[in-house]
């Protein structure tokens, strides 16, 4: 085992502390990569507080990781020690299963291995990101293309392939009207990853406090769904919707949005259930759909994706001593878009 610096959790109402965490020795087909880049999301506050189920605390969390190999098993292939990689939100599944077989490891039918709070191979609790290094299965690391800004990488691990992987899946693309609600780490991404498929991008914010950014970003119309009028005005108009808020939304009314045939897929994850009124699904043969991360293989196509088109989150660097200030902000929507930690400077916490 190797001791690595990291900042865990140790309690779901207390802060995180800077502290120690073991990694397995590398097998045969593994890759240790030191991590130089970790983005905060949502989930990582979500999975500490509880709201997902229970936590077995201590936990290191983190599921966007950038970082360079700096050791590989002797039957790795795909990867050599100064590779600059990823590691998103999974690190092994069944790879037997058909959902395996056929390169959708996120829905393994065994159930992946999360980044962390997962079981680990060796039985133990997998730890995340917010750390100076990790070891992962090669099949599960990522490469990350030179053309993608090293420091605003990590977010795509997480945050760029949740939205790439529905709005691929939904064909979006020229002549078809996509709509992004929210306009947070995910929804900007989302923005900025369906300009490039070419739809016609708009933006349904509470508020238009982000307008500026968000056509910026390429969307071609803001709304604030907070004006009433906004739902009259739109309805039966979007062929999809990414919605991105982790927060419960009248879903009636988002779904009278769509026009024939049209589609919601939810990439937030609210805690509480969230009705749905089965005719407003009728109406219009709209559907409701939900989509997490992607798989192996759909993830380095989105990189690839990023890395042809220009595309970058935007990100606010901060040090290791403010991770507990950039969770308070994440959840009082202070953010434009994503924390990365800097996990250089772990070594001075």
């Amino acid at each position: 085992m190797t001791s690595v610096r990291a900042y865990t959790a140790t309690s779901a109402a207390g802060p995180l502390a800077p502290g120690v965490i073991e990694r397995r020795d590398v097998g045969p087909k593994d890759v240790r990569i030191d991590i130089h880049w970790a983005g905060i999301c949502h989930s990582d506050i979500h999975t500490v507080r509880g709201d997902w189920g229970p936590v077995p605390y201590p936990l290191t969390v983190g599921h966007e990781i950038a970082g360079v190999v700096a050791e590989v098993g002797p039957e790795v292939t795909r990867y050599r020690v100064g590779d600059r990689v990823g590691v998103g939100c999974m690190v092994d599944s069944c790879r037997e299963c058909d959902n395996c077989r056929a390169g959708r490891e996120q829905y393994c039918l065994a159930g992946f291995t999360d980044t962390y709070n997962g079981t680990d191979r060796d039985g133990g609790v997998t730890q995340g990101g917010y750390a100076t290094g990790i070891v992962v299965d090669e099949h599960f690391v990522l490469r990350v293309p030179e053309a993608i800004p090293f420091e605003k990488a990590a977010p795509l691990l997480c945050a760029g392939i949740t939205t790439y992987s529905p709005l691929r899946r939904w064909n979006a693309g020229p002549g078809k009207k996509v709509a992004v609600v929210g306009m947070g780490g995910l929804g900007h991404m989302a923005v900025k990853i369906a300009h490039a498929m070419r739809a016609e991008v708009t933006v349904l914010s509470q508020t238009l406090g982000k307008r500026e950014d968000g056509l910026r970003f390429g969307a071609d119309h803001y709304y604030a769904t907070s004006d009433p009028t906004t739902f009259k005005r739109l309805a039966n108009t979007f062929d999809l919707i990414i919605n991105t808020v982790s927060a419960p939304l009248d879903l009636d009314a988002y779904l009278a949005l769509l026009s024939f045939g049209g589609t919601i897929v939810s990439v937030g994850a609210p805690p509480e259930a969230v009705p749905v009124t089965l005719f407003t699904l009728f109406e219009n043969q709209r559907s409701f759909a939900g989509s997490k991360i992607g798989g192996i293989a759909e993830t380095q196509e989105m990189l690839d994706f990023c890395a042809e088109h220009g595309i970058a989150p935007e990100v606010e660097i901060i040090p290791a001593e403010r991770i507990n200030e950039a969770w308070e902000r994440v959840l009082s929507s202070d953010v434009r878009y994503r924390f990365v930690i800097d996990t250089a400077t772990l070594d001075a916490a």
